[in-house]
C-alpha cells in the first residue's frame, strides 16, 4: 500500500483522560477511510492530531511523509479540512469565501480565479456563488465548506462529521459530491462519522473506534460478514426463550445467539431456507415462535458485535465519563 497516512500508537490524554488510545493504522493514496464511532469516542481528537492542531501525548504519525509534530508546516501544505462545527463567514458570498481562502494559500490571481471556477463547477455551486452564505440552505453552506477545503488541491481532505445537522436529502446529495471528489480527483479522504449508512456508502475501509481505541478495521462488507451472512430476529410466544438459547447453539449454522430487547438475535451462515428448520427445532421442544425476521447485517450490527452496545448506548456512557472528568478537572477543557 502506498501510504499517505501512517500512525503508530498515536495517543492523546487530557489530564488523565485518554481520548485516543494507541491508534496504529495506514491509509493508502486515493482511499476514503472512515472513523466510525459515537460522539466522544476520540474521532475528532485523532483528526486534530493528524491536522497538527493538537500534539500527541505519545506515539507518532506522518501525513504525506511529514511528521505531524516536527514538520507541521509541510503537513498543512498538503491537507484540507472541513471542521465539524460551521466555520464559514456568513456575511460574505460563497465566491468571496473561496477567494479569501485561496489568498490564505498564497495563490496568485490567475490561479485563484481558475481554481474557484473549478470547485464551483465540481460541487455544482454555479449560480449560487454570489449569494450571501447566510441566505443559502444548510446543505449548500456545507458544500461551500467542502469546496473551500478542496481549493488548494490537497493530497488529503479531512471531513469531520461533514453531514451533521443536515436533512436526509441534503446528506445524500453531499455523499454523492464527496464520492465524486474522490473518484475524479483521486484525493485521499479521511471521514469521521457516527452515521452507519454514511460510512457504508462512502468508505473503502472503516475503523470502528470506541473509547479511543480501534476495535475493528476493514472494508464495510468484511466487517459485516464477521457478524454472519444473515441475522434472524426471533421471538418466542412463551416466556421460555432462555431454555432455547443453549439448545440453539447446538446447530452448527448458528454462529451466535444473543438475547436482546425481548427477542433472540441469531447470527447465521445461511438464508431463508434455515427458517423452516428453526421453526421445527423450536416446535420439537414445545416452543412456539411468534415472529421471525431475516435480514442482512448492517454496520450497526457490527458495532454491537464488537462493543456490546449500540452507538446510541455508547454515546450515553461516553457522556457520563466526560461529565465525570469535567467535574474532576473543574471544567477545564
Amino acid at each position: 500500500m502506498n501510504s499517505v497516512i501512517e500512525t503508530e500508537n498515536l495517543t492523546k490524554e487530557f489530564d488523565g483522560l485518554v481520548a485516543v488510545d494507541h491508534i496504529t493504522l495506514n491509509v493508502g493514496k486515493g482511499e476514503v477511510f472512515g472513523f466510525l464511532g459515537p460522539n466522544g469516542a476520540g474521532k475528532t481528537t485523532a483528526v486534530k492530531m493528524l491536522c497538527t492542531i493538537l500534539n500527541p501525548t505519545s506515539g507518532a504519525a506522518k501525513v504525506c511523509g511529514h511528521d505531524i509534530v516536527r514538520q507541521r508546516d509541510e503537513v498543512r501544505e498538503c491537507i484540507g479540512i472541513v471542521f465539524q462545527d460551521k466555520a464559514i463567514d456568513t456575511f460574505l458570498t460563497g465566491k468571496e469565501n473561496l477567494d479569501f481562502h485561496a489568498r490564505m494559500y498564497h495563490l496568485d490571481r490567475k490561479t485563484r480565479e481558475a481554481r474557484v471556477t473549478e470547485v464551483l463547477d465540481l460541487l455544482d455551486l454555479k449560480g449560487k456563488e454570489n449569494m450571501r452564505i447566510s441566505e443559502c440552505s444548510g446543505g449548500t453552506q456545507r458544500r461551500f465548506e467542502v469546496a473551500r477545503g478542496f481549493l488548494n488541491h490537497p493530497k488529503v481532505l479531512f471531513l469531520d462529521e461533514p453531514t451533521l445537522g443536515l436533512d436526509v436529502q441534503a446528506r445524500r446529495n453531499l455523499w454523492d459530491y464527496i464520492k465524486m471528489l474522490n473518484e475524479k480527483e483521486g484525493i485521499t479522504i479521511i471521514l469521521t462519522t457516527h452515521y452507519m449508512e454514511e460510512a457504508d456508502y462512502l468508505c473503502h475501509r472503516v475503523a470502528i473506534i470506541d473509547h479511543g481505541r480501534i476495535v475493528a478495521m476493514d472494508t464495510p462488507e468484511k466487517l459485516k460478514r464477521t457478524v454472519g451472512l444473515n441475522l434472524i430476529s426471533l421471538q418466542i410466544a412463551q416466556d421460555s426463550s432462555g431454555s432455547l438459547v443453549d439448545a440453539l447453539k447446538q446447530l452448527g449454522w448458528i454462529k451466535k445467539v444473543e438475547p436482546r430487547d425481548g427477542s433472540l438475535e441469531l447470527s447465521i451462515d445461511g438464508g431463508e431456507e434455515k427458517i423452516p428448520e428453526l421453526i421445527d427445532f423450536a416446535d420439537s421442544r414445545g416452543l412456539v415462535i411468534s415472529s421471525v425476521k431475516l435480514y442482512k447485517p448492517s454496520l450497526e450490527d457490527t458495532f454491537l458485535h464488537y462493543t456490546g452496545k449500540t452507538i446510541r448506548e455508547q454515546e450515553g456512557s461516553v457522556m457520563e465519563i466526560w461529565k465525570a472528568w469535567m467535574r474532576r478537572s473543574g471544567g477545564r477543557r
